[in-house]
């Protein structure tokens, strides 16, 4: 593990090529960040107008710590503006979504048929008595089809909460009695490794005697197909086939909830749903995918994420969606046939923006350079890494052996509850090694001590902390309230982020890992 001393120490820069630069969404730092910090209610209408709304809203922001409401009043639906919007323009036939897995199948949607698949999933929904407000449940590996149920429930109003299928029964179990779904979606079977992996027994069992689970609908994948209960369970295609191709998107308040997603449980002994909404979750991820991500509508973007990470919600559906670009996803592990799938993946299907995380970096490698040299990857011109640490010598390697220094390395840092990046290098700025970056338009960052809550200096380690409301944040826990509001009570009116950081006197912040993964750092578990 990187020490902190070395990374205070660290001082080698890496500089974004010339065309990066040039063709870069924020041209001048500085000139938005500023901006963005001193008119901020200006700042996000501006963006929010860019969007289709059913209403105006009456106000951009009211914070009334630590509850903070944005685009109060407005009226939208974020399936309006990630499909509709492109299906019903001159983006109508242009792919939005490829789809791959480890047999090399592979599946090609366009935007209006996406919008027509949705839109029969939603009717199928609305027959079984699924409303706005309501709970669906999803334990699906990432395909169309899960993809497809995230924007039927958006549709319609009804909240997804998608559920890791590496999850087991007990922990499924947990998270539907905590939300208490409707509906649950699953696949029979996701595959992994050359292995076929059965999900359908496990959700037939975690809902065993929950009465408010009307039904079980069934994406049956395998041959010979599973019998299914034709009481309580139908299966996926079946059941959407027979359902009308348009479906009017329910008019949501910006406030209304869109999914809950939840939090591991591993420092405390419960997981916790935090919970996004329409509006504000919309705004950041269409603004971000383009000024961070640098997202361009001819862009094929692929993020490595699982659908049922924040990552996977934020920049495999919905934030390139809502810019009308083109989503890879794919289906299955980064090795398997062999540790050169994931460049022959790139190659056959020219991605341009690859998001990753700096584990899967190292794997990389470990396989060796070999892998990569043998594909032409020549159409990356960025690599995306968060979830952690990015290292110096990972980051390193990853512009040499990877981006074969054409293109650029972006770190970032975020997490569920902030749904997404808030601190990170920009492609026109320099990226410092062990250095995240620096803050995002709109944020308000902060490095304090964990006693008395004040700014540390440079280079000393602290507890990172918001010291402003975002769009893009959670706005409480679902059915825990009180775990919501703790994230705001250490430090009155901040955010508290959990991760210890440290900044350097150019404002560029290194975020190190959740303070109760340190020795010798305590703090009031808050997750």
């Amino acid at each position: 593990m990187t020490s902190i001393e070395s990374l205070i120490q660290e001082t080698r820069v890496m500089h974004s090529p010339d065309e990066l630069r040039r063709d870069a969404h924020i041209q001048d730092y500085e000139a938005v960040y500023l901006h963005s910090i001193t008119f901020p209610d200006r700042f996000w209408g501006n963006i929010a107008q860019e969007l289709q709304w059913e209403k105006p809203w009456d106000k951009v922001l009211d914070f009334q710590p630590p509850y903070h409401k944005w685009f109060a009043g407005g009226k939208t639906n974020i399936t309006i503006n990630a499909l509709d919007r492109h299906a019903r323009g001159q983006h109508r036939n242009k792919v939005a979504l490829i789809w791959t897995n480890e047999n090399d199948e592979e599946e090609v949607i366009t935007y209006d048929r996406l919008l027509r698949r949705v839109c029969q999933l939603a009717n199928g929904l609305k027959s079984l008595g699924v409303e706005k407000g309501d709970r669906v449940v999803l334990y699906m590996p990432t395909t169309p089809e899960a993809i497809c149920s995230m924007l039927a429930c958006a549709r319609i109003g009804a909240i997804h909460a998608v559920i890791d299928i590496k999850l087991g029964l007990k922990d499924l179990r947990e998270r539907i009695e905590d939300c208490t779904p409707k509906v649950v979606i699953c696949a029979d079977v996701t595959y992994r490794s050359g292995k076929r992996v059965p999900l359908k027994s496990t959700v037939s069992n975690a809902i065993e005697g929950l009465d408010y689970v009307r039904k079980l609908i069934v994406d049956r994948r395998q041959d010979p197909k599973i019998e299914l209960n034709p009481e309580r369970e139908v299966e996926f295609i079946e059941f959407i086939d027979t359902q009308k191709q348009w479906c009017s998107a329910e008019v949501m308040d910006a406030e209304d909830p869109l999914f809950i997603l939840y939090t591991s449980g591993v420092y405390d002994d419960k997981p916790k749903g935090i919970v996004h909404v329409h509006g504000g979750y919309m705004v950041g991820v269409y603004y971000l995918a383009r000024a961070f991500y640098d997202i361009k509508a001819p862009d094929i973007f692929w993020c490595m994420s699982d659908i049922s990470r924040i990552v996977g919600h934020s920049y495999t559906v919905y934030g390139p969606l809502l810019n009308g670009a083109t989503v890879l996803a794919r289906e299955g592990a980064i090795d398997y046939p062999d540790p050169g799938i994931v460049w022959r993946t790139v190659e056959r299907h020219g991605v341009n923006i690859l998001f990753t995380t700096p584990p899967t970096i190292r794997r990389f490698m470990e396989y060796g350079p070999e892998y990569i040299q043998s594909e032409d990857v020549s159409t990356l011109r960025l690599i995306a890494s968060a979830g952690e640490l990015l290292e110096p010598e990972v980051h390193l390697w990853a512009h040499e052996h990877i981006l074969k220094g054409r293109g650029y390395v972006l770190d970032n840092w975020w997490q569920k509850e902030v749904a997404s990046p808030v601190l990170g290098t920009l492609p026109i700025v320099d990226a410092k090694l062990g250095k995240v970056g620096r803050p995002l338009p709109g944020v308000v960052a902060d490095v304090v001590s964990l006693d008395e809550g004040t700014t540390v200096s440079p280079d000393s380690p602290g507890l990172l902390i918001l010291r402003r409301p975002l769009p893009y944040m959670m706005r409480t826990v679902w059915n825990d309230d009180a775990s919501y509001r703790a994230y705001w009570e250490k430090y009155p009116n901040c955010f508290t982020c959990g991760d210890l950081a440290f900044y350097d006197d150019e404002g560029y912040f290194s975020v190190l890992g959740h303070v109760q993964d340190f020795d010798k750092v305590t703090i009031n578990p808050i997750r």
